[in-house]
């Protein structure tokens, strides 16, 4: 299991980091980062085309849903909005700050719409850009079927991990060319029964979720009011803004079952 220690904070300044017991915290552009990425991964089944540079795209086919680009100091939103999108905005306007208004009265209107360059850095502007995605299209994402889930100590789902023991194998073999493409490993040879039996895999070396709990006097993260943590799984960490290349499949097999709850409630 890959790891990495960060915690979310909300009162440091912008690009100010420290540490508590070791402990990475997040800045808030760092949260800002992430909960964009936990919004369109657990909202949008979407491709994710970075230049490799300062730009991400979210794609469906060639349509352009969103783009962003990074800055040291801020993100900025490029949300473009048709004609009837243009509409349902109107009809809602009232809703949203003028921090908001401005950006929309000011932007120009080309033939293929209205384009919008929204700055955020801060995580009530990054709410606000969310209705405006929503606005923009309206949720792909078919959550994860639940009739046979068996979560973690962590939320991930142990019953959609290329490690379980008891996995489809036919199913297995749908996910390993998605999750070498993510993490650029081939060996996913190794086998677990889950967290909750006695062949889970870390049951003689703590990952980092087993081992944090304890430390807090509980039985799993899932306890923890701070849940859902970077700190509890193995690849939610990875749920930042980037500018790399990553297909929805990709997505949907190489992230989603090891994230906390697979991000259906955003």
């Amino acid at each position: 299991m890959l790891k990495q220690e960060m915690y979310f904070i909300s009162d440091l300044s912008l690009n100010e980091k420290t540490e508590i017991w070791g402990i990475k915290l997040m800045t808030i552009l760092e949260q800002v980062s992430h909960e964009t990425m936990v919004f369109m991964r657990g909202k949008y089944r979407l491709d994710e085309i970075g230049d490799g540079k300062d730009e991400l795209k979210f794609k469906q086919g060639q349509k352009t849903i969103l783009t962003v680009y990074t800055h040291d100091d801020k993100f900025t939103f490029l949300i473009i909005f048709g004609k009837k999108e243009r509409e349902c905005f109107e009809m809602q306007k009232n809703e949203f700050s003028t921090y908001i208004h401005d950006y929309y009265d000011n932007s120009k209107t080309y033939h293929d719409g209205k384009w919008m360059f929204i700055d955020v850095s801060t995580l009530e502007q990054l709410e606000e850009v969310k209705k405006l995605i929503l606005i923009k299209k309206k949720p792909n994402r078919k959550p994860f079927k639940k009739e046979n889930a068996l979560y973690s100590k962590c939320g991930q789902r142990c019953d959609l991990c290329v490690h379980y023991a008891d996995l489809d194998e036919d199913m297995r073999d749908i996910m390993i060319p998605q999750l070498i493409k993510m993490w650029g490993q081939t060996d996913w040879s190794m086998r677990c029964e889950g967290c909750y039996s006695e062949n889970c895999y870390c049951k003689d070396e703590p990952c980092n979720a087993k081992g944090c709990a304890p430390q807090k006097g509980l039985a799993e993260c899932r306890e923890c009011g701070e849940f859902p943590c970077v700190k509890a799984t193995s690849a939610d960490y990875r749920s930042m803004i980037h500018t790399e290349v990553h297909y929805a499949d990709e997505i949907t097999w190489g992230i989603l079952p090891y994230v906390p709850m697979q991000y259906e409630e955003q």
